[in-house]
């Protein structure tokens, strides 16, 4: 029960007033006069004065609403450092035994600061803060408990600005003296032409206070540099200097360049101690020389294919007439210019990416002098090469009786097959890049036929090398792809790929096939056979591997902070399996498969949240003290405490200003309630009332007579 008087004047206030100001100054004036009497006429008026003012006795029926203490849990990629994430939920379990043995408060754990944007923006701890209180009624708010690092990035600029009047405390993880370094990446290209380099900017930082142990991290850092198909590269670096390291592309689609820093006795963490730096290589240009013998309805197909890239250079010779045939056609008619097979095959030959024999067939044009230079340009530089073949393979002036034959896949048995058929993918050709996965093609290992057009010739090979990925009639190798020495060949042994862009029948992924092949040839990494990738797609990690194989193994994951962890792979279809990992801490993520290696990178290695990670009492210090609340470190020895971490004792205050001191920390006792039921009492009413206001008047008039 409640009782309090509250008044229902009957007339207005500034009336109340008025009469007030007139019976003081009545009374004033008899006072001044000394009359008999003055005091009957005090309690007379007031009387009336009480009356008009109608004051009422309140009884309330309450029930009293308990205290809200909010805990704020930061759950940031720095609280996972060190003994961090330990001190963490020991601090949550004391917090939870503390307040619970509180009398008439409730207590709600918040989580907050997760990532969500890589980092980028850092810790949000406010923000999270805002959406715990919104359905938090103010009277009710005790005071806030921040468990954190202190690495918080979105504290209120102004204090006014939070909008709470409660104490704020933070218990700090981490310890005083904390000291770190780590790899600032000042500038970094984001893509390059191939064969080029770059430069990247970086700069070793110094954060934190240690004392002795910041002293050790000054000293001069030893930098690895580790960059693909190259011994790792040492060098030493001043913390504070900026430094240039080139940036080479030697390839096509993704390059890699790791920098690992040293560690140090005290660091902190050696999470930020090492990045990887990805840029696109572009290539200037594909250069592809196309020679054509023989003119056939298919060289059209080939041409049109390579000029519609622009990223190729195309250098297109067709032989017309070979140096035997003699005719009256005259010498100024027979080309524009002449063959420059010297030039093309001698002097500029590793100009090109690659060399592309469409029906060609030996004829006196080329000497073997230079077929012998297109096998050194395989085996020794890397270079590749691609025979469309037609009955021409077959013939005595085929290319394989050449020193070309080093390289070629297949030896032609002279026959040619000329019958109708079907191109088939083989086991071999559903695992591998070029031709997983064409449009059209039959599934794996049924016996329905592909949806393409029909192919009528076919060139009789023996005893293939590499890898057969199509067949045609009568189960003959189509296309044999393989790897000479440094480079790669393709065989396609039909001149009849021009039917599907004719679209006989229905056509086929003519342009999907040669375009495949072509890349492939061209060492492009995303047809790679044997492959491991990992995108990172939110927190989680996709990995890919391709490969030739019946099966794969685990592939092994070692994370930022150095714990090696495996994830298995599930077969999505022939040739490709795919898994996932869930990458909580940025940083940096190698993946190890048999022999391949891939890198993969969560969240942004330069974020403010990982660029800033030693604990500090600085940031929120501004809220601190305007609210009143204190700032505890959970390892502080100032506090007496033979346990692992130390939090404070909790006092629930009502009116005091100072909420914290050595040792504890103060929640405001907010005395909520809510209302049940209300009775009312008029003083100033009735008989009873109206007897005692003519008794006071008429003791007036009695004295007043006498």
């Amino acid at each position: 029960m409640n009782w309090s008087v509250i008044f229902n004047p009957y007339v207005p206030w500034s009336v109340l007033i008025g009469l007030a100001i007139v019976a003081f100054v009545i009374v004033a004036l008899f006072v001044w006069q000394k009359r008999k009497g003055t005091f009957l006429r005090l309690l007379g008026l007031a009387a009336l004065i009480g009356a008009l003012v109608n004051p009422t006795l309140k009884q309330e029926e309450r029930e009293f609403l308990s205290n809200i203490a909010v805990v704020v849990m930061d759950k940031s990629a720095s609280q996972t450092i060190a003994e961090r994430k330990a001190q963490t939920a020991e601090a949550r379990k004391r917090l939870e035994e503390r307040l619970g043995k509180i009398k008439n408060l409730e207590v709600r754990f918040v989580d907050a600061g997760r990532t969500q944007d890589d980092g980028k923006f850092g810790t949000k701890l406010f923000d999270d803060l805002e959406k715990a209180l919104s359905d938090i009624p103010s009277d009710r708010l005790a005071g806030i408990v921040m468990v954190t690092d202190g690495q918080v990035h979105d504290v209120p600029s102004k204090v006014s600005a939070f909008g709470k009047d409660v104490p704020v405390h933070a218990l700090l993880t981490g310890k005083p003296g904390e000291f770190d370094r780590r790899i600032n990446v000042v500038r970094a290209p984001r893509y390059g032409i191939v064969g080029s380099q770059a430069e990247v900017r970086l700069k070793v930082e110094v954060q934190g206070r240690g004392g002795a142990a910041a002293s050790s991290g000054q000293k001069p850092a030893k930098l690895r540099i580790r960059r693909e198909g190259k011994p790792d590269e040492r060098i030493t670096v001043r913390p504070g200097e900026e430094i240039v390291v080139d940036f080479d592309f030697p390839h096509a689609g993704t390059n890699i360049i790791e920098l690992d820093l040293e560690p140090v006795p005290g660091e902190l963490t050696t999470a930020n101690n090492r990045t990887i730096i990805s840029a696109q290589g572009v290539r200037e240009n594909l250069r592809v020389l196309l020679v054509s013998g023989e003119p056939h309805a298919g060289e059209r197909t080939w041409r049109n294919l390579l000029k519609s890239d622009a990223a190729v250079d195309l250098v297109h010779f067709t032989i017309l007439r070979p140096p035997e045939k003699q005719d009256g056609t005259p010498i100024n008619q027979l080309s524009l210019i002449a063959f420059p097979t010297r030039e093309l095959f001698s002097e500029k030959l590793h100009d090109f990416d690659l060399v592309i024999f469409d029906r060609y067939q030996r004829r006196g044009v080329l000497p073997l002098l230079y077929l012998r230079n297109i096998t050194r340009y395989v085996e020794d530089h890397g270079g590749a090469v691609l025979v469309a073949a037609g009955p021409d393979y077959a013939e005595p002036l085929s290319l394989y009786l050449t020193p070309l034959a080093d390289v070629l896949p297949a030896a032609p048995t002279g026959r040619v097959i000329e019958k109708p058929f079907k191109p088939k993918i083989t086991a071999t050709g559903h695992r591998h890049p070029v031709t997983r996965g064409l449009p059209g093609a039959a599934p794996q290992g049924s016996d329905k036929s592909a949806s393409w057009g029909r192919w009528f010739r076919l060139v009789e090979t023996e005893e293939p090398r590499g890898q057969v990925v199509m067949e045609g009639a009568e189960k003959d190798p189509l296309l044999i792809l393989d790897r000479r020495g440094k480079g790669r060949v393709a065989l396609l042994l039909s001149d009849h790929a021009w039917l599907w862009a004719r679209g006989l029948e229905g056509g086929g992924p003519h342009t999907s096939l040669l375009r495949r092949l072509g890349h492939w040839l061209m060492k492009e990494p995303d047809l790679e056979e044997e492959f491991l990738s990992a995108v990172r797609k939110g927190k989680a990690l996709t990995i890919e591997r391709r490969s030739m194989k019946d099966v794969v193994g685990d592939v092994t994951i070692t994370g930022p902070d150095g714990v090696t962890r495996n994830v298995k792979l599930e077969k999505v279809e022939a040739g490709l399996w795919r898994g996932s990992y869930d990458a909580e801490t940025p940083g940096l993520y190698k993946l190890t498969s048999d022999e391949l290696t891939a890198v993969a990178r969560a969240g942004d290695p330069n974020s403010r949240e990982m660029s800033e990670v030693t604990a500090t009492d600085e940031k929120l210090k501004p809220v601190l003290e305007a609210s009143g609340g204190g700032t505890f470190w959970l390892r502080d020895t100032g506090i007496i405490s033979t346990q692992s971490i130390a939090v404070p004792r909790v006092s629930m205050l009502r009116s005091a200003k100072v909420m914290s001191g050595s040792g504890w920390m103060g929640l405001r006792d907010r005395r909520a309630f809510l209302t049940r039921g209300v009775k009312l009492y008029p003083l100033f009413t009735g008989f009873l009332a109206l007897a005692a206001l003519l008794l006071l008047i008429s003791a007036m008039w009695w004295r007043e007579g006498r």
